[in-house]
């Protein structure tokens, strides 16, 4: 008797853990934000040193990710991962100058994302996007005559390409990598070198130079940055081209800012349409879009760079030591107005 009335004790206790685990994750979730502070006790790992001593870069050569010992520095197939203090900005200015380079920035500002959040976008890159480089903006809009004017620099330009406006907010998503594949196997792929591709919804901070650049480069979500993996939000359906199954994936990589050469992007692009394409034509739709595609493509071919969240925080999760300094930063999000 003793021992079942013990066995039943344990099991009381067990299940009480496990409910206020999950109280705790709704409130983490979507509720106080008192919870999310708590995310900064979540440890992010440490770069071997044998590893740190060789990390280098195509743009800034030797990095120093013993300058940052508060975070990870490092992917475990020796990536960098890029923080404000792991390179030098003038070494990788004057690399990119050296080597001629022509970089393309994608945008889609369709429905009233265009009048919402476009202008500010362009007027913040040209302060602080490859300043000194070589920029072809290309802005894809199902109305190309609503675009703004926006004073150039030197050796800077903007193209607008027309794309059908979508019945939902998530096709107009969903149908993005088809579309900059088709852009990167035409006149933007013989135009740039490498290629960053952005949502509009956002307006850069600080400077986002050269250091950015590699063959790939996916960019770490700040809202899952520090979660363990098992909290990340893959895609599980395992019926959809984006699963991954438990114990799959490394980070959580953000949709809002992705890049590489045009090779690599072709490669990427290819890949997440075809994905896509294959899920609706089971009827099927990933949690997170193109995203969740996105981040099957990254778990299947690692990326080359990892930007840290520096380069696309969300000013809602407040102030956090090891962001030192944002590079894009998140426009307010006014879903109800502008999915409808």
């Amino acid at each position: 008797m003793a021992l079942k009335e013990r066995l039943r004790t344990w099991k009381r206790l067990f299940w009480l853990l496990i409910l206020f685990a999950l109280g705790l994750l709704g409130l983490y979730l979507y509720g106080l934000p008192v919870i999310r502070h708590l995310e900064v006790l979540i440890p992010m790992g440490v770069c071997p040193s044998a590893r740190m001593a060789l990390l280098r870069d195509n743009f800034t050569g030797l990095l120093h990710p013993w300058a940052r010992p508060e975070v990870l520095t490092c992917t475990s197939w020796g990536a960098p991962i890029i923080w404000d203090g792991t390179f030098d900005p003038a070494v990788a200015q004057r690399e990119a100058l050296q080597q001629n380079l022509t970089i393309g920035l994608t945008v889609f500002a369709v429905g009233r994302y265009l009048e919402k959040y476009l202008a500010r976008f362009l007027e913040t890159a040209e302060q602080h996007f490859m300043v000194g480089q070589r920029v072809v903006y290309y802005v894809f809009t199902e109305r190309p005559d609503a675009v703004p004017r926006v004073a150039l620099a030197p050796g800077r330009l903007l193209r607008v390409e027309r794309v059908a406006r979508e019945r939902r907010w998530q096709d107009v998503s969903m149908q993005r990598m088809h579309t900059l594949h088709e852009a990167l196997g035409g006149r933007l792929g013989r135009e740039a070198r490498f290629v960053f591709c952005m949502d509009v919804d956002q307006y850069f901070h600080g400077a986002f130079g050269p250091e950015a650049l590699a063959e790939s480069v996916a960019q770490l979500h700040s809202w899952h940055y520090r979660w363990p993996r098992w909290l990340l939000p893959y895609e599980r359906d395992a019926r959809s081209a984006a699963a991954l199954a438990p114990g799959e994936g490394d980070f959580y990589y953000h949709a809002a800012v992705f890049g590489g050469s045009v090779a690599a992007l072709r490669g990427l692009t290819a890949h997440c349409a075809r994905g896509q394409r294959r899920d609706r034509e089971l009827g099927l739709e990933a949690r997170w879009h193109d995203e969740s595609h996105l981040n099957k493509f990254f778990w299947l071919h690692k990326p080359a760079k990892v930007l840290s969240p520096e380069f696309c925080w969300s000013p809602d999760i407040g102030s956090r030591a090891e962001i030192r300094r944002p590079r894009l930063l998140w426009a307010p999000k006014e879903y109800a107005l502008l999915r409808d």
